[in-house]
């Protein structure tokens, strides 16, 4: 008897040979419940009117150089009640986005305004399954966790430490009392 193959796996077997060996070990960094916010340029939807709105500074000030600013928009339910849906704001521009990427921040519905609950984050965003406080936990990035902490989202992640940082200022501190000092201690001084 003989097999016939089926007439898509000859155009199958380049892509599978492309894959990386190591692909079949990749898993999510989250697990399978982790919904990435995906952004979009949505231009004349009351989101991207209301993005619009709550960013118009930046926008403005983009315009000023000369830049003509993109306006990307996602949304996401980070409540663990329903129809509370966040909007997550990306404005692109030279002037705006650095090195890291373009950042963005996330917003809220209170009523009839918009709080800013997350500012300036750097990386593709995931909301995660679980939750603190009723509002879904987000993933900025591969590891950099955010939770909520009643009014907004607190970083998880500790900071990186910025040297002897007291101690620095401690000693910058002290060198102004004694040039003040010697200032005043000078003929003529005050």
């Amino acid at each position: 008897m003989i097999r016939r193959l089926p007439l898509l796996l000859p155009l199958m077997l380049p892509l599978a040979l492309a894959i990386p060996a190591n692909a079949a070990h990749h898993r999510p960094s989250h697990g399978p419940g982790a919904a990435p916010v995906i952004l979009t340029q949505q231009t004349g939807s009351a989101l991207d009117r209301a993005a619009r709105l709550l960013n118009d500074q930046d926008i403005a000030g983009a315009v000023k150089r000369g830049e003509q600013p993109v306006v990307l928009i996602g949304s996401a339910p980070l409540s663990t009640h329903h129809g509370d849906t966040a909007l997550f704001v990306q404005v692109q521009s030279a002037s705006l986005c650095g090195s890291a990427g373009c950042s963005t921040s996330v917003y809220l519905k209170q009523g009839a305004e918009w709080v800013k609950v997350l500012d300036s984050v750097s990386g593709p965003i995931k909301v995660l399954p679980t939750s603190r406080g009723g509002m879904h936990d987000l993933v900025v990035g591969d590891k950099d966790r955010w939770v909520w902490a009643g009014t907004g989202y607190q970083d998880t992640l500790p900071a990186e430490p910025i040297g002897n940082l007291k101690r620095s200022v401690e000693r910058h501190q002290e060198r102004a009392r004694a040039h003040a000092a010697a200032a005043a201690a000078a003929p003529g001084g005050q």
